[in-house]
């Protein structure tokens, strides 16, 4: 590989690295407005219970002797209520002003992940998507940005109510010692509970993500095969499996639940008591006439910062711990590690021609298990401050099959060819490696006798149309399905492809014609009129390389005659590289490769194999008895 195409990648493995740091900081002035006024906030909750506590202090009679009383300062106890009113007026400006923050800037920041999450995602190859189900994308894509902005909200807003919550404990202390003293143990044993519930808890969530990931990965299978269920009438086992995978969650989920119940209780138990006591306490001080009872009005009615402060531990707690998790799913689509992306590299060519060629060939399917992002660490529940372990090992080899040892052979520009060969023999790994949708472990794929590794993207792509057996409808018109594949065809154009296709006659017949609505996945279609629509999408491109995946294999006799047709059109104009089960679709092709276990046992043109190769001639026949 030549030193650009290295210092190419290299540039894009940089590019690929993921820092949350900078989505924030784009909005770094709101977000230093909304961390200002949270304080100004909080500042102003301060500043009410004290105002408050003074206007109490104001209007209560204070005894001198059993016959003089010091009638209440109402003119104080004015001006300083309408101090109060005035900053009550600012503190709701502030919370109103940080809510709008919130919802406009958060909004954009999550979009902005998801848009460069979803960015990333189409960078990565084909062998990452076949290695992870897609609900590991659709979660970290979605689901992830949103669950870190919320709680990184979260835990700036705990915080602040945690430290109004310590401002107003000290303040309390600074009116009496014993009553000090009580709060202090209530602080205490809150902690030690919360410190406990956050530790299991830690534990029994990880569980619950993974039952949960089941729901989701079986729901989405349920929704996409709702066919194939109805009709294998699997209807009833699916719902025991439902069934089970729901009871798995909700004993997890109760499980969890339930022990943070005990705690609560517990801590709710202890603070219930705390606050008796300090009632009692209270009263036994006003009779020693040690505690006015404008003071223990104070005290008393700032009990609940003790619920504010023990509360928020745990709170702030799990927040971190989500947002650590989040980070890490959303910061593994960028690890070349687990999500291997594409690699492309600086050549073009202006003028392709259209040649391919294998030279030696190697390339072995590997399959890895990976490490659920869910999965608590051993010893990594520890507590507040514990340290966790290091992470195991990101993948693990778990089987391997060799596709191809070296194999080698070249295909002459504008000629049409076809791979052929029992099922596993390697032909759509074939036209993988041949689109760069896979990549060799050695040898060379050449275009044009260029590695398509050196090729940029640019070229690769406009190069080459690839027609899939299950190809993607969009949920767009039949129109603009089309006009994906070329932005500024014409009508005429864009009906010649539907002609080609042989999909005019079910266009015409259809009330909005090309502008109808195909549904999500292409859902209104039959799966010969998705195939249709998806040869009539490759075909409007016109590229140099056209690539057939099973792509007939849908289709009825009639409507794969004329697919035939529209290919045998093609002859002489692109080169066309076709697989199919079928063998009588491949009867006009100019060469033929006969692929056995990964080896090309024989090839020539149809009548050529059907004579020689008994393999060949069984097959031919037992698909037209």
């Amino acid at each position: 590989m030549s030193k650009n195409i290295i210092e190419n990648n290299q540039t894009q493995k940089k590019q690929n690295e993921f820092k949350l740091g900078k989505y924030l900081s784009k909005y770094k002035f709101w977000i230093f407005l909304y961390f200002f006024l949270t304080i100004v906030a909080g500042v102003c909750d301060i500043l009410l219970t004290i105002l408050l506590a003074q206007v109490i202090v104001y209007v209560t009679p204070q005894i001198v002797s059993e016959t003089v009383t010091i009638p209440p300062d109402f003119h104080k106890a004015l001006i300083t209520g309408l101090i109060t009113i005035s900053i009550a007026v600012l503190q709701r400006f502030c919370w109103y002003t940080i809510s709008w923050i919130y919802f406009k800037y958060s909004n954009k920041i999550m979009a902005n992940l998801n848009l460069d999450l979803a960015k990333q995602a189409f960078k990565l190859n084909s062998k990452t998507y076949n290695d992870h189900d897609t609900g590991t994308f659709v979660m970290r894509i979605v689901e992830d940005p949103a669950r870190i902005v919320d709680q990184l909200a979260t835990v700036v807003d705990i915080l602040f109510e945690m430290i109004t919550s310590v401002v107003m404990l000290i303040y309390i202390t600074t009116l009496n010692g014993w009553v000090s003293l009580c709060l202090l143990a209530i602080v205490l044993i809150g902690f030690v509970l919360e410190y406990y519930r956050v530790k299991i808890r830690r534990k029994n969530r990880f569980v619950v993500r993974q039952k949960n990931d089941k729901i989701n990965s079986l729901t989405t299978e349920i929704v996409r095969s709702e066919k194939d269920i109805k009709s294998l009438g699997l209807e009833q086992k699916l719902s025991d499996v439902s069934r089970t995978n729901y009871e798995d969650y909700r004993k997890a989920r109760y499980k969890m639940d339930l022990s943070d119940l005990k705690f609560w209780s517990s801590r709710n138990f202890v603070i219930g008591i705390g606050t008796m006591l300090v009632l009692l306490l209270g009263i036994h001080l006003m009779n020693l006439g040690l505690l006015t009872l404008a003071t223990f009005m104070i005290i008393y009615s700032n009990r609940g910062s003790l619920w504010t402060l023990i509360s928020g531990i745990g709170s702030v707690t799990n927040s971190i711990v989500d947002i650590k998790v989040s980070h890490k799913r959303m910061a593994a689509l960028f690890d070349e590690d687990e999500f291997v992306t594409e690699r492309f590299g600086v050549e073009k060519l202006e003028n392709v021609v259209g040649t391919i060629e294998f030279k030696d060939v190697s390339y072995t399917f590997r399959e890895y298990e990976y490490p659920s992002m869910n999965q608590p660490q051993k010893n990594a529940g520890g507590g507040f401050f514990k340290k966790h372990t290091k992470q195991p090992k990101k993948k693990e080899l778990v089987s391997e099959n060799k596709i191809f040892d070296k194999l080698s052979f070249k295909i002459s520009p504008n000629t049409t060819v076809a791979f052929v060969g029992k099922s596993g023999s390697g032909k759509s790994t074939i036209l993988n490696l041949m689109s760069k949708m896979y990549e060799a472990d050695s040898g060379q794929v050449l275009i044009d006798g260029v590695d398509i590794k050196d090729l940029d993207k640019q070229t690769l792509r406009s190069t080459i149309s690839l027609v899939n057996q299950f190809p993607y409808i969009f949920d767009m018109t039949i129109k603009e399905n089309l006009l994906l594949a070329k932005a500024d065809a014409t009508d005429e154009e864009l009906w010649d492809s539907i002609k080609k296709a042989s999909l005019d006659e079910f266009v015409s017949s259809l009330p909005k014609g090309i502008d109808t609505q195909v549904g999500e996945s292409g859902i209104k279609l039959s799966g010969g009129q998705k195939q249709r629509l998806a040869i009539a999408r490759a075909l409007l491109r016109n590229s140099n390389i056209i690539i057939f995946d099973e792509s007939t294999s849908s289709l009825d006799n009639f409507a794969q005659n004329e697919v035939k047709k529209s290919i045998d059109g093609l002859k002489g104009k692109s080169t066309i590289v076709i697989v199919a089960h079928r063998l009588s679709t491949i009867k006009n092709v100019d060469h033929i490769f006969f692929l056995d276990n990964g080896i090309i046992v024989d090839e020539g043109t149809f009548d050529e194999l059907f004579a020689r190769n008994e393999k060949f001639k069984a097959m031919f026949l037992a698909e037209n008895i």
